[in-house]
């Protein structure tokens, strides 16, 4: 059954549900934080239409700074503009930031625990034709193994503005993971959200499983979950758009409830939010865990829908996996 508490959309299973990219979020998000801290300042690498870092620019050009091709310059610029009391936003793609300046986020941001927000985009095999050059799989583990980082991966456009507005309000380094396609928007205005908070989705009664997932991949899960309902098999679906700090309470009464965890992620299956969830429950409640994620691979071209399937991250192998934990015990 549907969570009450999560305020999802009546149209939920439909295909009149609303579609946006969560990078869509950052934009309006940004201009939001902006309007709200003046000490907000959106630093971009010739990427702002890409980014929509623009939509700052629009809003306060007097607070936006383009620095060009030159992400290991933008994030040592942004740290020290957070060192001069700024909150500093720094936009590009993940390829780029964090792939590209990770020893300056590592030295100059995160060593120094200044409040640098750095937004990856274009994250994910969704990207699409862009391939496998520009479809960063690895930044969840680069970024969640950096000391004093939080790490946030919003699930739809609504949450990703929401995201954004809770990142600029933190005193401390913060990676925030977008991507380029439209995904269908399962939250609204009035869900919830708290930075290193779950969102339960899905409950059953009994649960065999339980779905844990982050990013625009919990659409997928709810899909899924939607269809092994009309199967008779009761699982639960747990969305963790903070990877970093994990929900914990939330996570070990899930695995406790249904006895078996399915991790769902569009990034590498090792090092990334389906591992932060098993070495979380290694430690303290130990139950088997199947991780949903890219295994040891890059990516390539193709549509979004095609590289979901071809990786084994949409609602059909969701549901494929499911079955086959649960009947493989």
């Amino acid at each position: 059954m549907l969570n009450p508490d999560a305020h999802l959309h009546e149209k939920l299973f439909t295909d009149e549900l609303p579609k946006a990219a969560t990078r869509d979020g950052f934009g309006k998000g940004a201009v939001e934080a902006g309007t709200a801290d003046a000490r907000v300042v959106v630093l971009c690498a010739d990427l702002k239409e890409s980014t929509r870092a623009e939509e700052f620019e629009k809003a306060f050009p007097e607070r936006f700074v383009e620095l060009g091709v030159a992400e290991q310059n933008m994030a040592a610029v942004a740290a020290g503009m957070a060192l001069a009391g700024k909150i500093p936003f720094i936009a590009s793609y993940a390829v780029f930031s964090p792939g590209r300046n990770y020893e300056q986020i590592r030295t100059t941001i995160a060593l120094n625990e200044v409040p640098v927000k750095i937004c990856g985009m274009h994250a994910g095999v969704s990207v699409g034709p862009d391939g496998a050059t520009h479809q960063m799989l690895e930044d969840i583990g680069m970024m969640r193994m950096l000391p004093g980082m939080t790490v946030i991966a919003p699930g739809d456009a609504e949450e990703a503005r929401k995201a954004v507005v809770a990142a600029a309000r933190l005193e401390k380094p913060v990676y925030l993971r977008f991507g380029r396609s439209a995904t269908s928007a399962f939250t609204t205005e009035e869900t919830p959200f708290a930075v290193g908070k779950a969102l339960a989705l899905w409950n059953s009664d009994a649960p065999k499983a339980a779905l844990l997932s982050t990013g625009s991949l919990s659409y997928e899960a709810l899909l899924a979950v939607h269809a092994l309902e009309k199967e008779g098999v009761e699982t639960l679906v747990l969305h963790v758009p903070t990877i970093k700090p994990l929900d914990t309470e939330a996570i070990l009464d899930a695995a406790q409830r249904a006895g078996r965890v399915i991790t769902v992620e569009e990034h590498q299956a090792m090092g990334g939010f389906g591992s932060a969830v098993a070495e979380f429950l290694a430690e303290h409640h130990p139950v088997p865990v199947r991780r949903l994620g890219i295994r040891d691979q890059f990516g390539q071209s193709g549509a979004p829908e095609q590289l979901l399937e071809h990786y084994g991250l949409d609602a059909s192998a969701i549901v494929n996996a499911v079955k086959h934990l649960i009947g493989g015990l």
